[in-house]
C-alpha cells in the first residue's frame, strides 16, 4: 500500500490552499468538524480498507493498493 498525491498540480496546489485557509480542514467539504480535518476520517477508513484503490474527497490523496 502506498499513499501518494494527486499527480496534477495543479490539484494539489488548490487544495493546498484550501487547507491553510480552512486551518486544515477538507475544503471541499462545510464545517470546521473534527472528522473533517485533513487527513479525514473518511480517506483514514478507505486506508484500512485493504480492497480500497482510488483518491481521498477532495483528490489530494491517492491510496494504491
Amino acid at each position: 500500500m502506498k499513499i501518494r498525491l494527486n499527480e496534477d498540480e495543479n490539484i494539489v496546489k488548490m487544495i493546498k490552499d484550501g487547507l491553510k485557509e480552512k486551518d486544515g480542514y477538507c475544503p471541499c467539504r462545510v464545517g470546521k468538524l473534527p472528522e473533517n480535518k485533513c487527513m479525514c476520517e473518511e480517506f483514514k477508513a478507505q486506508i484500512a480498507d485493504p480492497d480500497y484503490e482510488g483518491y481521498c474527497h477532495c483528490m489530494l490523496y491517492y491510496k494504491e493498493k
